[in-house]
């Protein structure tokens, strides 16, 4: 018999439209107990997928997607979406290379309306949308599902204040999952949000209204006093404000609660609010007790859950910054640790609890973090802003003109540099050396070991002025790490190699692949740390020596480091050639971080391909251009 009898008759939302309310209950069950199965096997996001089942089949069963359109904020929302959108088998493959994404995509599904790896961008998008519909003369209803971290973000507010006033006929859902803003749910929260929702009492207040038109005085006064009387049931209040019918809060997890409430939701003109509770891994204990642990998981067994990680194993990059901080916490008391919503994926957990009146999570708000960082920077402490190399493109202004131009001393630590894996192209660090080059005032390193990682941290830490440190997800080669807090001289390298004719300049974690390059090819290595400054008598000491340098970073081929060692040359109009390796000019999919290193030519056997591709290159040219007499 088998696990899953109703749920293995569902491959399309039609289906799920066309089930008796009375199954929906049964459906969810079985397609939470297939996420744990099936994530458990793969690895992935777990806990807050687990916590919109009953929220994504109430979704379904409603509204007639694709034509309305399901607009998800981030992917940790949508395993259960895919799953009822005809992507089940492919959850085999989830987030593996040529398999499924673990996030939204439009080119993978006609029900992924929106693609999307980061958060608080929904809001706008289905507004979009809207109002799209409203200039096409096209009947559909929009419908944006937010996590509430998302909405710690300006952008989501920033849409909720255009959504307020632009007439667009779209229904945001709050997706509460910590309970942080609302009230115990219960039945009277149950009959208010059917109540609020419902037609009768919506056609009354516009009855009121055209009633009340003849007396300004009056209207406003019954606008205050169902704003007072909302205020008091519901924390609803701000969404009036903004312009947006506030029902709620619901249980997320009660069918019987949300598939009425959406019905009556469906047929309401005008931007509308729902609010929904649910629990971060709802109906498996272990990701309810523990949804952190869970949010994340590798592959686990069911009945076990997830165990300890093996003793004695290389600390990773995050660990390295992690315990830098604590040390160096410990040695200056103006250090000051901030992230926008990622302590544990940043390793600032034993900070937070070891200094907690200098450890700041700032919610999801990038731009935030860092001019908050500038304001501290600016009354003579000193921010250190742990942050993912991909959320930092979020803040690239406030890093330009509030910290840069202003020459503050802020440390910003960039983890995921380079290709990070399975969450593919929205959170690959592709672009971070590009981007920061460009800007006065900024050093920018990069390290190839764990040790070195410390020292550029401690060498960030001791300047007056801004600084990036770029590290790679993972762990390093193991070497050992020095516990003193010992920086390194600025803008040097350091020749790792000797060998001749090649010379490859690596930045960061392309030093262990080059060196192995090295070998096969003879070439002499430079362990390069910094992009800049960048070490302008290193370069040119090697390419008085060799007749082709080749810089090999994990970052974006143009604007990269790469460019940086052409600038040199041209300086001085230096004969020697110059091959660029980096990562190709497009965005690159999920998989495995090995494989998708190989697949863009930036390992050992890519790096020695494309140097003997290029001196076969040189050498038929000299062959078609004979020497002049």
């Amino acid at each position: 018999m088998t696990r899953y009898p109703l749920l293995d008759t569902i491959s399309d939302p039609a289906q799920v439209r066309a089930l008796d309310r009375r199954q929906l209950p049964q459906l969810a069950d079985e397609l939470r107990a297939f996420l744990v199965d099936s994530v458990s096997r793969t690895g992935g996001h777990l806990s807050s997928n687990l916590g919109t089942v009953e929220l994504t089949v109430a979704l379904h069963h409603v509204f007639d997607t694709p034509h309305d359109r399901l607009v998800w904020d981030v992917g940790h929302q949508t395993y259960a979406h895919k799953v009822l959108t005809g992507r089940r088998a492919g959850m085999a493959k989830l987030r593996m290379h040529g398999g499924v994404s673990g996030f939204p995509k439009r080119s993978e599904s006609r029900y992924d309306t929106f693609g999307v790896g980061h958060s608080s961008t929904s809001i706008s998008a289905a507004l979009g949308m809207a109002l799209a519909a409203k200039i096409k003369g096209e009947t559909r209803k929009v419908v944006a599902i937010i996590g509430d971290g998302a909405m710690s973000a300006g952008q989501a507010f920033e849409a909720l204040n255009n959504a307020g006033v632009a007439d667009a006929d779209m229904l945001v859902i709050l997706n509460d999952n910590d309970m942080s803003i609302s009230p115990p749910v219960g039945a009277l929260n149950r009959y208010l949000a059917r109540l609020f929702s419902g037609s009768t009492f919506n056609a009354a207040r516009k009855a009121g209204e055209k009633i009340l038109d003849f007396s300004p005085s009056l209207r406003e006064f019954a606008k205050r006093a169902e704003e007072h009387v909302k205020g008091m049931l519901t924390p609803g209040t701000l969404f009036e404000e903004l312009g947006l019918n506030y029902i709620g809060p619901i249980d997320g997890h009660d069918l019987e609660s949300l598939v009425p409430t959406l019905q009556n939701l469906k047929h309401l003109k005008g931007p509308q609010f729902l609010h929904v509770i649910t629990k971060k891994g709802q109906g498996y204990k272990l990701a309810e007790v523990d949804p952190i642990l869970y949010h994340g998981v590798s592959k686990f067994k069911p009945e076990v859950g997830i165990a300890g990680g093996p003793t004695g194993a290389k600390p990773t990059y995050t660990q390295v910054f992690g315990d830098w901080l604590c040390d160096m916490a410990a040695a200056d008391p103006r250090l000051v640790g901030i992230t926008p919503a990622m302590r544990e994926g940043s390793g600032l957990l034993r900070f937070s609890e070891r200094y907690p009146q200098r450890y700041y999570d700032v919610g999801i708000a990038e731009q935030h973090a860092v001019t908050f960082a500038a304001g501290l920077a600016c009354e003579g402490l000193r921010p250190v802003l742990a942050i993912y190399s991909t959320f930092l493109q979020r803040g690239y202004d406030q890093l330009v003109h509030d910290v840069a131009l202003q020459n503050l001393p802020v440390v910003f630590a960039l983890d995921r540099g380079g290709l990070v894996g399975a969450d593919g192209p929205t959170h690959h660090g592709a672009f971070d050396i590009s981007f920061l080059t460009c800007i006065p005032n900024l050093v920018v390193m990069t390290p190839t070991d764990e040790d070195e990682c410390r020292k550029m941290l401690t060498t960030a830490y001791r300047l007056d002025g801004p600084s990036a440190v770029r590290y790679p997800r993972g762990t390093g080669p193991g070497v050992a790490i020095e516990k003193a807090l010992v920086g390194l001289p600025v803008g040097k390298g350091e020749i790792r190699r000797r060998g001749r004719d090649v010379a490859l300049l690596a930045f960061g974690s392309m030093l262990t692949p080059a060196l192995a390059a090295g070998e096969d090819i003879d070439a002499s290595v430079a362990n390069m740390r910094f992009v800049k400054p960048i070490d302008r008598e290193l370069i040119l000491a090697l390419a008085a020596e060799h007749s082709l340098l080749v810089s090999v970073e994990e970052n974006a081929v143009i604007g990269g480091a790469g460019s940086e060692v052409e600038r040199v040359l041209e300086e001085i109009a230096s004969p020697t050639r110059l091959l660029r390796l980096g990562i190709p000019d497009h965005f690159i999919e999920h998989g495995d971080q090995a494989l998708l290193l190989a697949e863009v030519g930036l390992d050992r056997d890519g790096i020695v391909a494309a140097v003997r591709a290029r001196q076969n290159s040189i050498a038929a040219e000299q062959q078609s251009d004979p020497p002049t007499e």
